[in-house]
């Protein structure tokens, strides 16, 4: 039965589609971001709720919790989408920006996997996803700190899904094999379907939340039809 969703690192794209979609299926929505102006239209248009946080900063984290609790009551859908990428040949590359580009990533995910799972496991279930990229499973050239982020995301899914599983907590991690669409981002007319819909993405997301536990799926991958693997 739906009741709180909470969405970190939330912003106008593909975070935006599954907030209205689970707005749509009765959820109760809160958005969390460093930056929450952005977040005022979608707010407004569809009832949720903004929290500012950084999801890099453990005690950021931990009040982020605290506040969705207090105002919506605590959340058995937790959905982990913020990312940072730098790209660069390997010997130029900034030691600061790689490091930043894999607590957003990655370290970011797992404090908030573990607030979530503190408040699941008593509860007796519920639902953290993550979302991940190409780079989750393959390294491209002069991106190497985007696939350390996201092998490590991907990881630390893979990991807690395997001990939360048994305790009815379903974890999955999705691989966005492709380009999003968006206003600045759209199909050429010449071909169609060529990037992936966010409104379809989310549809996936609702429906491996609607999973049967004894069927769940932990990870899986979507990309346009004219990807190449």
């Amino acid at each position: 039965m739906p009741t709180t969703a909470l969405i970190v690192g939330a912003g106008t794209g593909l975070s935006a589609s599954i907030a209205r979609l689970f707005a749509q299926e009765g959820f109760k929505v809160a958005l969390a971001a460093r930056q929450i102006d952005k977040l005022v239209q979608l707010s407004s248009e569809i009832g949720a709720v903004s929290f500012a946080a950084d999801a890099t900063k453990a005690e950021e984290v931990k009040q982020l919790f605290i506040d969705v609790e207090h105002k919506l009551g605590s959340p058995n859908v937790v959905i982990y989408n913020p990312s940072w990428r730098v790209r660069g040949p390997l010997i130029e590359l900034n030691p600061e920006d790689v490091a930043k580009t894999w607590e957003v990533s990655a370290f970011g995910g797992f404090l908030v996997a573990q607030e979530a799972a503190k408040r699941m496991l008593p509860q007796g279930g519920g639902a953290i996803f993550f979302t991940g990229a190409s780079a989750s499973v393959k390294g491209y050239p002069q991106s190497a700190p985007f696939a350390m982020g996201k092998f490590a995301l991907r990881g630390l899914a893979q990991s807690i899904a395997r001990e939360l599983a048994p305790q009815n907590i379903h974890v999955a991690h999705f691989v966005i094999d492709g380009a999003i669409r968006s206003l600045s981002r759209l199909d050429p007319a010449d071909n169609p379907d060529s990037t992936l819909d966010p409104d379809a993405i989310a549809q996936t997301y609702l429906n491996i939340l609607r999973q049967p536990r004894s069927a769940w799926t932990w990870e899986v991958e979507l990309r346009p039809w004219v990807e190449r693997f």
